[in-house]
């Protein structure tokens, strides 16, 4: 029995030393026939301020409730000593609360105020910190002084700075405190030194490294993704979680201090992170948002109000604005346009000048409504279509699908757009990696006579614990945005969603970048995008294996494309198979390959990539040399691959 046993196996073995190899998949690219214009829009991205994205994320400011003015006066400070809220004779009308630190009567008292921030203060080692308070004697006094203080995670004081009041007007005082240790969770504290009383108001700290008032790190991450697109603000915020909560734009323009709160469209709407003190400062604003556009290369495309308030928490027409109601809705849509674009003869056009760039943005998109589904949506969108095209016909108008990639209200909603005659129509999926995987083909029947697409908010959302930006999710991204590089003649543009996210302030997950008080950490899917964004090319190549588009038969997915500017050829793989896949491609057109430039991402499914761990899923560069007009790859299992020459 054991001589058969071993005889068995060797035979085994030996026939497996004669098995034929996998076979090798023969793809084919008609270099030679540059298809579809790829948009430079493409690929981009889309900010909401939610996971405390904006105030406490994005916008550097460092004290929450800078102003006093969320509901609770003094939510964010701890008070000692006699403090007291006032807005007897405010310095900003829209922001009138302020605070009044007076002498406590007590050799051994003292008063002050202090602010941990948002999850507290991150300071940086060597890095200047710059104070700025609006200030006024109190009362009869003739000369106050406050200390300010940046204190450690242990209640250490790091430096500190005086301040001398010496007005009974409002006036702008400022110091810089450079710290000398590294500490993500400090404070910031205000002492009352003089026996004068003294009035403060928006009382700000920001790092000296700020762009524009925004968060560096965060900014440089946008920045490297190279992003065609940038929609803002929202999202739901958009919406409002009912009409007096919408996001209202020309609230967060002209002087930020008079820029009024408005309270956070996720303030406590998830039960697992219900947050009281998640309110907008509007700090960063839509003209924040216009620069921000300018300095990461993207074009702008701002989305305002339709009248419609959320559709998921408020029913029946009351909860909105009537359609005969609407004017001031479009008033809206179109002086934001003569803000971006305007003259500065202009009133908009003036404000924006005013406010440091007299130059236009050069707006040419423009989104109305959110994800609104149902009959109350394109009545009321029309209204918008008729009056932007009567005055600004260049501007191109996005319209929305609803919340869903599917379905009676979706099919309504293309329907009603195709009737309205939109520019482009917003298209929103959250959906399981399996989803992604399997609709590669999506945009494949697609008609090429209607609008075009854009794919506003998309992100794979794994089940329970696996909800979280891994591999297997941005895997399942990389292979269905090969369809949407494929359909670039129907596909205008796509933004992943949403942006950021705070790791202590999460609502909502995945999310493309998440980040703490002193670090950031780029997703496995901020990879994915930004290789797309970065390899995008100027038109579609079309790639084939026996005559068909290559999206999923035995995992595999492709895309190829030409870029006319860099003069370079461009295909991206993904493969979804439990092994690694020989793959030849044969460039029609091309008479020698020479030198390829392959950037591989791979890695366990589970693998995630978090602040403090960035690097398990990252780029790897290497070169191979072509034969003739064709290029022989071994594709890894479970990896995306960009190959360039």
């Amino acid at each position: 029995m054991m001589k058969r046993t071993k005889l068995f196996a060797a035979l085994l073995l030996a026939a497996a030393s004669f098995a034929p190899a996998a076979a090798q998949r023969q793809l084919t690219v008609q270099a030679n026939k540059p298809g579809a214009v790829i948009q430079p829009t493409m690929y981009g991205i889309f900010f909401e301020d939610i996971n405390f994205g904006a105030d406490g994320g994005l916008y550097a400011e460092m004290v929450q409730n800078r102003s006093f003015e969320f509901p609770d006066n003094l939510m964010g400070w701890g008070v000692f000593g006699d403090v007291k809220v006032s807005t007897e004779r405010p310095a900003f009308a829209r922001n009138p609360h302020y605070v009044t630190l007076s002498d406590p009567g007590h050799a051994h008292k003292r008063t002050g105020i202090e602010n941990r921030g948002f999850f507290g203060m991150g300071f940086k080692k060597d890095l200047r910190y710059d104070f700025s308070v609006y200030a006024r004697l109190h009362g009869s006094g003739t000369k106050a002084t406050f200390r300010v203080e940046l204190v450690n995670a242990n209640n250490s004081v790091i430096k500190s700075e005086k301040v001398n009041v010496d007005s009974r007007d409002w006036k702008k005082y400022t110091c810089s405190i450079t710290s000398n240790v590294t500490d993500p969770k400090g404070l910031m504290r205000i002492f009352l030194e003089s026996a004068d009383a003294v009035d403060l108001d928006h009382v700000s700290l920001f790092p000296s490294d700020n762009w524009n008032g925004l968060r560096a790190d965060l900014v440089k991450d946008l920045e490297d993704l190279q992003p065609g697109i940038f929609r803002f603000p929202g999202g739901c915020i958009v919406e409002g979680t009912d009409l007096a909560t919408r996001y209202q734009w020309k609230n967060s323009v002209g002087q930020v201090e008079n820029r009024p709160l408005n309270e956070n469209r996720w303030n406590y709407t998830f039960p697992h992170r219900m947050y009281p003190n998640y309110f907008q400062t509007y700090g960063m604003g839509f003209y924040e948002f216009f620069l921000l556009s300018e300095k990461i290369g993207a074009e702008p495309l701002p989305v305002l109000s339709c009248g419609l308030a959320c559709q998921f928490q408020n029913d029946g027409e009351s909860a909105h604005v009537a359609v005969a109601d609407l004017k001031p809705y479009i008033d809206d849509a179109l002086d934001l346009i003569e803000f971006a674009n305007g003259d500065v003869t202009t009133t908009w056009g003036k404000l924006r000048a005013d406010m440091g760039h007299p130059a236009p943005f050069n707006l040419k998109q423009i989104g109305i409504g959110n994800e609104q589904w149902g009959e109350m949506y394109p009545v009321r969108l029309e209204q918008f279509i008729k009056a932007i095209r009567a005055k600004y016909p260049k501007i191109q108008i996005c319209g929305s699908s609803g919340p869903s990639a599917d379905g009676k209200d979706f099919d309504y909603g293309w329907q009603e757009m195709k009737k309205l005659k939109v520019d482009l129509v917003d298209e929103h999926y959250y959906k399981e990696p399996k989803w992604f995987f399997d609709n590669a083909g999506r945009y494949d029947a697609y008609d090429r006579k209607g609008p075009k697409v854009f794919a506003g908010e998309y992100a794979a959302h794994g089940r329970g614990a696996l909800e979280v930006n891994n591999w297997e999710a941005a895997l399942s991204e990389a292979a269905f945005m090969t369809g949407l590089e494929r359909n670039a003649d129907v596909v205008y543009q796509a933004t992943y969603a949403p942006l950021f996210a705070h790791v202590e302030g999460w609502q909502w997950k995945p999310d493309l970048i998440w980040f703490d008080n002193l670090r950031t950490a780029r997703t496995p899917n901020w990879y994915v995008q930004m290789l797309y964004g970065t390899n995008k090319g100027t038109n579609v190549l079309k790639l084939t294996e026996d005559g068909k588009a290559v999206e999923g038969k035995d995992g595999l997915y492709a895309s190829a494309v030409y870029d006319k500017d860099a003069k370079q050829y461009i295909v991206k793989i993904a493969n979804n198979a439990e092994a690694s896949q020989k793959v030849n491609i044969t460039f029609k057109g091309v008479k020698s390959i020479g030198r390829v430039k392959t950037i591989t991402l791979s890695g366990n499914l589970r693998s995630e990539n978090l602040v403090g761990q960035k690097e398990n899923i990252k780029p790897v560069e290497n070169f191979i040399e072509g034969s003739g007009n064709a290029l022989s790859i071994d594709v890894p299992s479970k990896a995306f691959m960009v190959v360039r020459f």
